[in-house]
Order: structure tokens, then C-alpha cells, then sequence
């Protein structure tokens, strides 16, 4: 089994956060985002995970690789680096990594987290997981017969056709046909709106009497913006709620009080303050006199004096004051 990670593009609407670590590195509950997404994946997947490709912008560095080659090991497989110089849509992307398409292969784009209760089956044709949604105006999304086969797909639909939206995760039984399918785009120059689209290899794939079943998730969850992701990160928490690993080591606790579900790093320091429901908090981030709820606060933080909510803050800044509803930065100060 092959797994196939596109995530070389810059995440804009994560913005500032993703000018400096990529959008798919930030942590959710004390986690990036690919790394949650590679092991629930390699868990439902029912058989040995060999490779995991992992396509990226030629500037993301070689500590993001590193990190990434450590992701793809710590799940007992091999990681591979392949870039994408150009953003010329998702099959150009995933073509980055022809030589790792092959065989059983799984494509999972890297902005969106999933919780399924389910073992895939590897011996379908082609499986496409969705999500059934209230509007899927803005979503990509498939029609099925009676067989429970899809036979539609329909890019961001202006009248109802379906509510059942692709969450961006495929299976292919046979990766080497779908890499022939990819080819033939880019040999042909078969584009939508100027990028070459998985979604047209998938329907020639269809036509050519392949069958591809849907795969249901039990909840989708996207990481594409800031409010987003808070909600995410709320939504692991309550799902690891129990595990151990929610607490690092060395945390300094000083008349503070944690209201579960939380995620505590290493060497925090907490005085006088309230963390809690639904925080994440990176190693080495000291709070004080903070009333803290439902946030994403990255490593090395200082916050002094804060009420905040519903909030992103990224690695080392620094907030003095009352503030709420914030989207701060890397090394960002906020005296208020």
C-alpha cells in the first residue's frame, strides 16, 4: 500500500500562520495536521502502509522534511520527498510522485482530518470517501445508483444534485491506471479553469467501466481556515479526551485550574489562570493571569493578562492584555 500526500500549496487562508511553517505542519491538539492525517489513514487502510509520498513546495526546507521523512517511519513506512515547483491543480500535483504511484495506492490531501469507525476495503475498484453535508454548494460531490455505485461527479453544484461531498481522500486498487489516467491529461493539456484536475481523470476512469464505491466517513473535519481549525482542534480533543499523551511532562501548575478536554505540552507554565474547555497549548508556553477557551496556542508563547477565545496564536508571540477572537502570528508581541 501507497499513500500519496499533496500538500505543496501555501495555504492562503490560514494566513499568517502558514508564512512560516506549512499549513499541514500546524499542530491540532499537540499534532500536525499530517501526521493525524497519516495515521488515520494507516489505521483504516487494514494492511501494511510501504510508502508515503509526501508532495511539497521546493521551499519548505529541510527541517519540514526531516520531519516529514519521521512521520512516514514512526508508521513503519518509508517516506518519500517529492515537490512541486507550480501549483497546476491537483493532478499535477499528484503526478509529482509518479514513481510512487503503483500498486495499491491511497491519495489524501493534507487540509482535511476525518473520523471513521471502519476497515476499507482494498479489493474495490476505486474508492472515493465523502461525507454527507447541509450545503455542498462549494464542495465537489457525487451522484450514486442503486447498487451504491457512483455515477456522477459534480464540481460545486449551483442546483441540488447531491448532498454527499468528496473530502479530498481516494483509494485506488490499481495505482499504475490511475497514474496512466493523470498522464494523459498533462500529454493532452486536459485542463478546468487553467490546472489539471483529478476529477477528469476519475470520470475518464468511470467511463472506462471502472467502479469506484463511495467510502463514508462518521465526521469530516476541515483545517482550511482559522475558525476551521479551532473547531478541529475542539473536536480531537473530545475524541482523545482520554488518552494519556494529552499531557506533557514537566507542567508547572500554579493556582491554575485545566478544564478538560485539553491538550497541555512540556514545560508549560500555568499561574493564576484558566485554561480550558478545548486549548491546546505548545511546549514551553507560559500563561498568567489568563482566562484561556477553546484556542490553538503554539510553543513558546507568552500570554499575560488575556481573555481569549476562539483563537489561533502561533509560536512565540507574546500577548500583554485583554484580547479576544485573535489570529496572531509567529513572534508577534500585542501590548493592549
Amino acid at each position: 500500500m501507497k499513500i500519496i500526500i499533496p500538500m505543496a500549496g501555501k495555504g492562503k487562508r490560514m494566513r499568517p500562520h502558514t508564512l512560516t511553517v506549512p499549513k499541514p505542519l500546524i499542530n491540532v491538539a499537540g499534532k500536525p495536521i499530517v501526521q493525524r492525517l497519516v495515521e488515520d489513514i494507516t489505521k483504516v487502510c487494514g494492511e501494511k502502509v510501504d510508502e508515503i509520498a509526501f508532495i511539497i513546495g521546493a521551499d519548505f526546507g529541510k527541517e519540514v522534511e526531516a520531519h516529514l521523512i519521521k512521520i512516514a517511519e514512526e508508521q513503519g513506512a518509508a517516506g518519500t520527498i517529492c515537490y512541486q515547483q507550480k501549483a497546476l491543480g491537483t493532478a499535477h500535483a499528484i503526478m509529482c510522485a509518479k514513481e510512487s504511484i503503483t500498486g495499491k495506492t491511497v491519495v489524501a490531501f493534507a487540509d482535511t482530518l476525518f473520523k471513521a469507525d471502519f476497515v476499507m476495503d482494498t479489493e474495490q475498484e476505486g474508492v472515493i470517501w465523502v461525507q454527507g453535508i447541509e450545503d455542498p454548494s462549494q464542495f465537489g460531490v457525487v451522484k450514486l445508483n442503486d447498487a451504491g455505485v457512483i455515477t456522477d461527479f459534480v464540481e460545486k453544484p449551483t442546483t441540488f444534485v447531491s448532498n454527499l461531498a468528496i473530502i479530498g481522500i481516494y483509494y485506488f486498487k490499481d495505482g499504475d491506471n490511475l497514474k496512466k489516467e493523470l498522464q494523459y491529461l498533462l500529454d493532452n493539456n486536459i485542463t478546468e479553469k487553467g490546472e489539471f484536475q483529478l476529477t477528469n481523470a476519475l470520470e475518464n476512469m468511470k467511463q472506462k467501466g471502472l467502479l469506484f464505491k463511495p467510502g463514508k466517513v462518521t465526521e469530516w473535519l476541515d483545517c482550511g481556515n482559522k475558525n476551521a481549525t479551532v473547531y478541529t482542534n475542539q473536536r480531537v480533543l473530545e475524541f482523545d479526551n482520554s488518552k494519556p499523551s494529552l499531557k506533557g511532562k514537566n507542567i508547572s501548575n500554579t493556582n491554575s485550574l485545566i478544564i478538560e478536554p485539553c491538550f497541555i505540552g512540556d514545560n508549560v507554565v500555568l499561574e493564576n489562570s484558566i485554561v480550558g474547555p478545548h486549548v491546546s497549548i505548545g511546549d514551553g508556553t507560559v500563561l498568567k493571569d489568563a482566562i484561556i477557551k477553546n484556542c490553538i496556542i503554539q510553543s513558546h508563547t507568552k500570554i499575560n493578562k488575556s481573555i481569549i477565545e476562539n483563537s489561533m496564536i502561533g509560536e512565540g508571540a507574546e500577548i500583554n492584555g485583554k484580547s479576544l477572537d485573535l489570529s496572531v502570528s509567529d513572534y508577534t508581541t500585542i501590548n493592549h
